[in-house]
């Protein structure tokens, strides 16, 4: 618990002005942070939460050292800014590819190692939390370069906790599965799909945007101390349920079984 005469922990946010990263903001300030929302998109403020939008992209250095100087170095920097560009990889522009690459890896990149060369500079622990993808993880269809950025993000989060951990910065990643969120509205928006959907997860419904925003709380936490270099899928078993979904004879439950 905060005492008053202690100043508020700092987070940058990134990809803040909508869905996810603005659930997460909100989150980590009502959770008594002290936050920077980072979006290309200009967001209002909101008086009754301690949040500071800043217009930039994660994708130009100068940007991101402009917001750090303005905000000052945070002690958790969550690097959620993301797009996706659908479509046949033999059809897909390479420009398109290419732009996803440059915000979803690249981006978190330049986000992290500028907040972290502070931290190493003024010996300093932190925190990063990047989120990555159920699509990191196993691949979708006409997903583009989206699912190769964030299987990039995830083996650039355990790079960073194996090169920073000695100097006290802890990294994990988040891959969130079938979310009721941000980029995914559109797709839980036809009902057909939504069922469809649901009914493949383990536990019976979509995620919503709070079940990311408590990981990324606790992994901000000092309850996770030791948890380093992970990819946390945050899915609700659906990733690991592929073989439920594949037919099989029943007679085939019954092998081993005494007759």
């Amino acid at each position: 618990m905060e005492h008053a005469d202690m100043p508020k922990r700092s987070m940058i946010v990134t990809g803040a002005a909508h869905g996810l990263g603005a659930w997460i903001a909100r989150a980590a300030a009502a959770d008594g942070y002290r936050v920077a929302a980072l979006d290309v998109e200009s967001m209002p403020k909101d008086a009754s939460l301690d949040i500071s939008p800043y217009q930039a992209s994660v994708s130009d250095p100068d940007d991101v050292e402009a917001v750090i100087d303005d905000f000052g170095v945070p002690d958790v920097v969550v690097n959620n800014a993301g797009i996706v560009r659908f479509g046949p990889l033999a059809e897909l522009d390479v420009a398109d590819f290419r732009a996803v690459l440059d915000v979803n890896l690249v981006g978190t990149f330049i986000v992290a190692s500028a907040v972290a060369k502070r931290w190493i500079a003024g010996q300093r622990a932190g925190c990063i939390v990047n989120i990555t993808s159920m699509n990191g993880v196993a691949a979708g269809p006409n997903a583009g370069a989206y699912g190769a950025s964030k299987a990039g993000v995830a083996l650039l989060t355990m790079q960073m906790a194996l090169e920073w951990g000695s100097n006290g910065i802890r990294v994990n990643a988040i891959a969130p599965g079938l979310i009721d969120a941000g980029m995914s509205l559109p797709i839980y928006a036809d009902e057909e799909t939504r069922t469809a959907r649901e009914s493949k997860v383990p536990l019976g419904r979509l995620g919503d945007a709070s079940d990311i925003s408590d990981v990324v709380l606790f992994l901000a936490s000092e309850r996770a101390s030791y948890i380093h270099g992970q990819n946390i899928v945050v899915d609700g078993g659906v990733t690991g349920s592929v073989i439920q979904h594949l037919p099989r004879p029943a007679a085939i439950d019954s092998v081993g079984h005494a007759r």
